[in-house]
């Protein structure tokens, strides 16, 4: 049976919880325990995956199709253990389970309450999987936002550990986020107001990366902290060397690249975490910084975009929803193109692509996507972009209607992709048949593949039916390749996705030729 700890956060949001939690889990894991890390978020959302990114930030997809927090990335880049639907609940979920198993009988007639049914809900959510792991880290999403001081006060950290104690519960570790080094005196004061051990305070500083968390932690004595709670003695040595050569390649880069990130969510870098740490990762496997600039695409709706892009050595357009920003993007797409500079469409950025292709060069001047007659309400552009109706999942169809409910209804998780052999995507892979997880409800239409393979675009990437694109690229472009899938969801600092790794690489060469 697994020892389960326990992170929350008692005085402010956003001071880490999530990220110390996916640091504890890589230094369980370089001293030989195996972990799972899940979150419980308070919010009554069913799940993230009809919030806005201004809201929410990112939405996480994982492998079996659930739509998860951010946090769940994190985990999955700083341990790679891959998440799972199991890993990831709301109080939405959880009264949604509970208003369901009534409505089938299986409460047998019997009033519903908090107590006990919708505990009973929560514990049984927390058993899942437990003998399947040594530690089993639970992230408890929620506290109240506070803007931060430039003082040291132990007071809410003692108010908090108060409130946690007066429902019963008595924290083993303090984590204490702090700017400025804890003094002695101050760890001591926290130690003996919130009856923990000394050694029990862990200090949790502002760090330039977020990848030296595991071992600026470990120099804290986390990792130790937690084994002395759970009296594991003696423990095993734990191996660093991985987060030791992560810390050097970020630390010692050979050179520099900047990357355009052309989008609509650009207010909030978190829309964009993942593909943010996937460049990273890609500059870690080449050994460069990468110097990324977010552009709201809406500005080349109204300018020349040559005048802001020529200063980059690669552009990549990530996902999204709904017409806004499209134009620019198209824009974006088209500049790549012409001039020769490295392009990474993802999801929406693919389709972009395409519709470009399909107006400059495949003689479809009103090419569009169906999203934007829908959301418009008026047909005014010809689909080289539908939306799915059916698709092979695993060995049964999928079906779809235009007026479904949006939560949880797109084509969403893992899917096998077929590689043309000699294609630059067949190169970079390795290998001809892939597996990427997909967030999408719209789909580049097929019957253009003709068209467009006629101007120089290879559809080098299909399901294996051959109904659906997944990727495409362009012949004679030193790199241009558009996934409809999302595969800054699988990189990992340890384990850069060959596509990162190869778009920086593309970048680092036109770097050198500037």
């Amino acid at each position: 049976m697994a020892r389960y700890v326990f992170i929350t956060g008692g005085v402010v949001s956003s001071l880490g919880k999530g990220l110390a939690s996916a640091a504890l889990g890589a230094l369980l894991q370089a001293r030989g325990f195996s972990v799972r890390l899940r979150k419980l978020d308070p919010y009554l959302n069913v799940d993230p995956g009809t919030m806005s990114p201004f809201e929410h930030g990112e939405v996480f997809v994982t492998d079996d199709g659930a739509e998860t927090d951010l946090d769940l990335g994190h985990y999955e880049r700083f341990t790679g253990v891959a998440a799972r639907k199991t890993d990831s609940v709301s109080s939405g979920r959880i009264y949604s389970n509970v208003l369901e198993k009534e409505r089938r009988g299986a409460y047998l007639g019997k009033t519903i309450q908090v107590i006990p049914h919708v505990t009973n809900e929560i514990k049984e959510f927390l058993d899942i999987g437990d003998d399947e792991v040594d530690f089993m880290l639970c992230e408890i999403g929620g506290t109240p936002y506070l803007a931060a001081s430039g003082e040291l006060k132990t007071k809410p950290t003692q108010h908090s550990v108060k409130e946690l104690r007066s429902i019963g519960i008595a924290p083993d570790i303090l984590v204490c986020r702090s700017e400025h080094p804890i003094p002695e005196k101050e760890r001591a004061k926290i130690a003996l107001f919130c009856n923990v051990r000394p050694d029990a305070v862990i200090p949790a500083y502002d760090l330039k990366t977020i990848y030296d968390a595991p071992l600026a932690y470990h120099r804290a004595g986390l990792d130790r902290a937690v084994l002395d709670a759970f009296q594991i003695s003696p423990a095993p040595r734990p191996d660093m060397a991985r987060w030791e050569d992560v810390m050097d390649r970020i630390q010692n880069p050979e050179g520099e690249v900047r990357v355009a990130i052309v989008g609509k969510y650009v207010a909030l870098e978190d829309a964009y975490k993942s593909i943010a740490e996937a460049l990273t990762h890609g500059g870690m496997a080449n050994r460069v910084k990468v110097r990324a600039e977010w552009i709201n695409a809406e500005i080349f709706e109204a300018e020349d975009p040559a005048p802001h892009l020529e200063r980059f050595h690669a552009i990549l357009v990530p996902g999204g929803f709904g017409e806004r920003g499209t134009e620019g993007k198209i824009k974006a797409a088209q500049f790549a193109r012409e001039k020769g500079v490295p392009y990474l469409g993802i999801c929406l950025g693919m389709q972009m692509a395409v519709i470009e292709a399909a107006r400059n060069l495949g003689g479809v001047a009103d090419a569009g996507s169906e999203e934007f007659d829908n959301e418009a309400g008026k047909k005014r552009f010809t689909p080289v972009v539908y939306h799915l109706k059916e698709w092979v999942q695993g060995n049964h169809k999928v079906e779809r209607k235009l007026d479904d409910d949006k939560g949880g209804t797109m084509r969403l998780g893992a899917y096998t992709a077929v590689l043309k052999p000699g294609s630059k995507v067949a190169g970079i892979y390795g290998t001809t048949e892939i597996e990427e997880r997909h967030r999408h409800r719209y789909e580049v239409d097929v019957k253009y593949r003709e068209r467009l393979e006629a101007c120089g675009m290879d559809f080098s990437g299909m399901s294996p039916d051959g109904r659906l694109p997944e990727i495409i690229e362009y012949r004679d472009h030193p790199w241009f390749i558009g996934v409809q899938f999302h595969p800054e969801l699988k990189s990992k600092p340890f384990a850069p996705h060959p596509l990162f790794a190869d778009f920086i690489r593309a970048a680092l060469e036109t770097s050198r030729l500037v």
